[in-house]
């Protein structure tokens, strides 16, 4: 009979890190028969149902893989990465219960979140090996070891490159990056700086760190992160979810309206689960996209309230924010939505270029999808991702690299402007050279990668028989 390895892993409670973690519990499964996973999924601050990231799973990944949702305990931190210890601590005792009645000479693990690294504790009380899944790409997990390093060892104040026009040398970037594309939390509060870079001490602590990229598109950051003074790194991506879940009359309505346009003739806008903008910055992009001429799909969601920790909502009147007489003028070129059935519209031929903030997911599967990126960054290392995307990777154009608005750390940027929303969008949709050519290289390699003797298919088979070993080791 063979052994049964049992995971856990703990993901951080968003649709983007829920969405990623479900995949890549389907493709250890797939990987090996041994292997069981039970995903502990702490309740955030607003509702996330696992339920609709579980509907595409096969009735054997269902039978190995099961979802254990904690209820919410309120906590006094505000969001961010405060409010993400906080979450992980109250937490603890709860996860280390669950885990402790898995049999124990089954357990092989945990997989944590670098947003959830405190759950090392509890893997080291229980004596088992903890692994890091990491949702964002090889270039933001270098670039977490680089900022640790340089302040602990050359005792670097990070924060002195808040408004800074200083070119860094990092070792996992082939150019040099300027200081204003670094996360938001490391340049705006020396306490969430400081968090930042603890967290970065502790996946240093871990037996391996997967991470959602491949090989061919990360080769620099990736060869870099190989030089012994980091756990091993399994660069095992894309790991996406290409299904969009159940049809609805939405989703339907959507896809007919592309079927009725020409190929490659319309610009998507679509921000992320989070992504949401005032209405002076709507009026802008209206005006942007009416004056470019081109055809348009827009995902156009309503801002939470100020002050309010919640996910951007439906407008119930899209007349309101949008500018007089816009959906009448537009009624035969454009159409606004709410929710977007986002891979489906990136596969549709008639989809031309992707106006994106540049989160990791997205930026994968427009890859996937072989559209070009128009980038327009917001929050988290999303200002890093479009600098790698349009300067390293040569994947995108820019619409403005280091836009950030961040309404959880009261960062509001000026809004960019029409003409130069506008002056992005043409670039995207005209490009027919070099942007357009190596998107469609990366398309290419990211399905090999993931076939049988890819690269990530080979790094996902060392990962598994590294934990089987490691399971061993500590038995």
């Amino acid at each position: 009979m063979k052994k049964v390895a049992e995971l856990v892993f703990i993901p951080w409670p968003a649709v983007g890190h829920l969405v990623s973690v479900a995949e890549m519990a389907n493709l250890l499964i797939r990987g090996d028969e041994r292997l069981f996973i039970t995903v502990i999924v702490m309740k955030g601050a607003y509702d996330t149902k696992t339920s609709i990231h579980t509907e595409s799973m096969s009735e054997d990944a269902k039978s190995r893989i099961r979802f254990v949702e904690l209820s919410y305990q309120e906590s006094n931190s505000k969001p961010g990465v405060h409010f993400a210890t906080s979450l992980t601590e109250n937490n603890k005792t709860r996860v280390r219960d669950i885990a402790a009645g898995i049999q124990t000479n089954r357990l092989a693990g945990f997989v944590v979140d670098l947003l959830c690294s405190g759950m090392i504790d509890v893997a080291d009380e229980l004596g088992v090996p903890s692994y890091v899944y990491f949702a964002s790409g090889a270039g933001f997990l270098g670039l977490m070891f680089h900022l640790q390093s340089i302040h602990d060892d050359q005792n670097i104040d990070i924060t002195q490159f808040k408004d800074s026009e200083t070119e860094l040398s990092i070792p996992y970037f082939a150019n040099s990056v300027p200081s204003k594309v670094l996360p938001s939390m490391v340049l705006y509060n020396e306490d969430d700086c400081s968090l930042f870079i603890a967290i970065a001490r502790r996946l240093r602590q871990t037996k391996g760190i997967m991470v959602n990229t491949f090989m061919e598109l990360e080769s620099h950051a990736v060869k870099s992160l190989s030089d012994g003074k980091t756990p091993p790194i399994y660069p095992v991506g894309p790991v996406l979810n290409l299904k969009s879940g159940e049809r609805s009359h939405q989703s339907d309505a959507i896809m007919s309206w592309l079927d009725d346009q020409p190929p490659s003739s319309v610009v998507f806008l679509c921000f992320g689960s989070m992504g949401s903008f005032g209405k002076e910055q709507v009026k802008e992009i209206a005006d942007a996209l009416e004056c470019s001429g081109y055809r348009f799909l827009w995902s156009l969601r309503q801002p939470p309230p100020k002050g309010k920790v919640e996910l951007p909502k439906e407008y119930e009147n899209l007349q309101e924010v949008l500018p007089e007489g816009f959906l009448e003028r537009m009624a035969g070129m454009g159409k606004v939505i709410g929710w977007a059935p986002q891979v489906a519209v990136l596969s549709h031929p008639a989809v031309g270029g992707f106006v994106s903030h540049c989160g990791w997911n997205s930026t994968l599967e427009s890859m996937w999808c072989g559209v070009p990126m128009a980038a327009w960054p917001l929050y988290a290392e999303q200002q890093l991702n479009a600098f790698e995307i349009v300067r390293e990777l040569g994947v995108a154009v820019e619409i403005k690299m280091d836009y950030r608005r961040d309404p959880r750390r009261e960062i509001n940027q000026v809004p960019l402007t029409a003409e130069e929303i506008e002056t992005g969008i043409r670039k995207v949709m005209r490009d027919d050279g070099e942007v357009r050519k190596k998107v469609n290289e990366m398309k290419e390699k990211s399905r090999e990668a993931m076939m049988e003797g890819g690269s990530s298919y080979i790094s996902l088979g060392r990962l598994i028989e590294d934990v089987i070993k490691n399971m061993d080791f500590h038995s």
